[in-house]
């Protein structure tokens, strides 16, 4: 979406990002906060060591109905939603008959439906894309409830010790990767033990207005006061989400890229039956994959990988940056990018190009942290 010429939506917590001095930027077609007056280190580690929130309520989600569901739910995503029982969610992609990423999402399995949460800034595009998918197939609905759904992130260490004061649910009881539907500060919710910041943390999905999102946010924030809890903005959100080597959607990932070579090989399950994609699929990898998205680490500080950067080996470009920046927790300029299959091997040693300058950098498995 083009916020130049769309006025940006705002979530229901848009009035409280302002009160507490929240720097502000469009995201995704809405107003978002990109950070609080402490800064971005402070949320990240936070995050690392505590616990913080963020308003994630931008996300997108779909509720899929009727009773080809499953079969439109396998027929639009690369993993094997056949395996979700009620009650576990799994990481998934959507692609395009070439191959190409129409966007990564989660796939809830719930007692009468599928919900799937995708990204902001495809929302339109993703629910386009759905409807075409289901072109032909009978007893499927589609419901877009992107705009009454709430969602908070509560991730970090103390995230479990702080909602915990709010619900009577045994939260410790939620594996990784599934969810319990309880109760919340009051508040009807979906509790789902995942995240994208790679600490233990729980996503809080419900419904209602600004009200009830206030009431909720107030009720977290003074529940985590003796953890220190932090309000977190996009910026800590991307700082922790590549600390863990976790793809994000326009950069790493795109109609451009196919799962293969983006790493995402362990949810693309070529063996089961035809999905949107697979055949591109299945021959990229009978031909081998001609480039991979790699992760480095520079060699030297204050050196700092940034988008659009390129990336050299025996003074030829073999890649691209495609998120990059310090690391908090390494103090150290860490990055992700698509090299040529031949430079990919953790441990090779690549060149950062910097303004006509070359800096040495180790290609490294990931997580960085």
């Amino acid at each position: 979406m083009d916020s130049s010429t769309t006025p940006a939506q705002r979530t229901n917590f848009y009035e409280i990002h302002k009160a507490l001095g929240a720097k502000i930027i469009p995201f995704g077609g809405f107003d978002m906060p990109v950070n609080y007056p402490k800064g971005i280190l402070q949320e990240h580690f936070a995050v690392r060591r505590g616990v913080g929130m963020f308003d994630v309520s931008h996300m997108g989600e779909v509720e899929i109905y009727g009773n080809n569901a499953l079969s439109f739910v396998q027929k639009l995503t690369v993993n094997d939603a056949s395996k979700l029982e009620v009650g576990k969610a799994q990481y998934s992609a959507m692609c395009y008959r070439e191959g190409g990423i129409v966007d990564d999402l989660l796939v809830y399995r719930r007692n009468d439906h599928y919900f799937l949460v995708i990204n902001a800034s495809n929302i339109a595009k993703d629910i386009s894309w759905m409807r075409d998918v289901a072109t032909g197939m009978n007893d499927v609905e589609i419901r877009d409830v992107s705009a009454e759904v709430n969602l908070l992130a509560v991730q970090g260490p103390k995230s479990l010790a702080t909602l915990q004061k709010l619900t009577t649910t045994q939260l410790e009881t939620i594996p990784y990767y599934a969810f319990a539907e309880g109760t919340l500060a009051g508040v009807p919710m979906i509790l789902s033990r995942t995240g994208y910041t790679g600490e233990i943390g729980f996503e809080l999905y419900f419904r209602g207005d600004a009200g009830v999102g206030a009431s909720v946010w107030n009720a977290i924030m003074d529940a985590g006061a003796e953890f220190a809890i932090e309000p977190c903005g996009l910026g800590a959100r991307d700082t922790l989400r590549l600390e863990k080597g976790f793809s994000l959607y326009g950069n790493d990932i795109d109609q451009t890229t196919h799962p293969l070579e983006a790493g995402l090989g362990w949810i693309t399950k070529l063996a089961k039956d035809d999905f949107m994609g697979k055949q591109a699929l299945v021959s990229a990898k009978e031909q081998g994959l001609t480039r991979k998205l790699v992760g480095f680490k520079m060699q030297q500080e204050k050196i700092i990988p940034r988008q659009g950067y390129t990336l050299h080996a025996g003074g030829v470009q073999i890649g691209t940056v495609t998120s990059g920046g310090i690391s908090p927790m390494l103090n150290l300029g860490i990055g992700m990018g698509y090299v040529d299959a031949s430079a990919s091997a953790v441990g090779t040693i690549i060149h950062l190009s910097v303004r006509g300058k070359e800096f040495p950098a180790e290609v490294v498995k990931m997580p960085f942290v």
